[in-house]
C-alpha cells in the first residue's frame, strides 16, 4: 500500500470516529439531558447542560448559520483535496480531527431544526457553570477541532510539512554589529 493512501486513512478513520463520537454523543444528551437540570460532574468542574447553538463558538455570528455551514463545507472540500498527497501521520491526525469536528457540526447545521443550513448545533458540555458563563457550552465536535487545530499548528511550528518532509528551522536574524569609533 503506498504510503500516502495509509496517510489517506487515517485521515478517513480518525474522521469517521470522530464524527461517530460527536453524533452519538449529541443523541445520547439530547435524550437524557434535554429538559433536565444540569448535570454536576468532578465536584462542578464539568456540567452536562444542552444548548442549542445557532452561532458559531462563543456565541459568535449568532443568525449566521447559512453562512457557517457553507464555511463548514469549504473547510471539509479544502481537506478532502488535501488528503491524497498527505504523506505525514501527524497532518493526517490532526486534519482528521478537524474533518470529523467540521462534519459533526456540519450534519447538525443540515439536519436539525429549524431547517437545512439553519439548523442549530446541540452543545451539552459546560465548564466550571451550567450556564456558560465561565467557558462556553461546547461538544465533541469542537474539541475535535480545537486539538486538530492544535497539532497542525504544532506541526507547523515545527518544520512538519504535510507531505512529509520537514522544513528547515528559521534561525532568528542575525543584527549586524555596528562598528566602532
Amino acid at each position: 500500500m503506498p504510503p500516502g493512501r495509509r496517510r489517506t486513512g487515517l485521515l478517513a478513520a480518525v474522521a469517521v470516529v470522530t464524527l461517530a463520537l460527536d453524533v452519538l454523543s449529541k443523541v445520547v444528551a439530547v435524550a437524557s439531558l434535554e429538559g433536565n437540570p444540569p448535570m454536576k460532574l468532578l465536584g462542578g468542574g464539568l456540567y452536562l447542560v444542552v444548548y442549542r447553538n445557532s452561532g458559531a463558538a462563543f456565541s459568535m455570528a449568532t443568525g449566521l448559520t447559512w453562512l457557517l455551514s457553507l464555511i463548514a463545507l469549504g473547510v471539509v472540500g479544502a481537506i478532502v483535496r488535501l488528503a491524497p498527497r498527505l504523506r505525514s501521520s501527524g497532518w493526517a491526525f490532526g486534519l482528521g480531527l478537524v474533518l470529523g469536528g467540521a462534519l459533526g457540526n456540519l450534519v447538525d447545521r443540515l439536519l436539525r431544526a429549524p431547517g437545512p443550513l439553519q439548523g442549530h448545533v446541540v452543545d451539552f458540555l459546560s465548564l466550571l457553570a451550567p450556564d456558560g458563563s465561565v467557558w462556553p457550552v461546547f461538544n465533541l465536535a469542537d474539541s475535535a477541532i480545537v486539538c486538530g487545530g492544535a497539532v497542525l499548528i504544532l506541526l507547523a511550528a515545527t518544520g512538519r510539512d504535510f507531505d512529509g518532509t520537514r522544513g528547515p528551522r528559521r534561525a532568528p536574524k542575525k543584527v549586524p554589529e555596528r562598528a566602532t569609533e
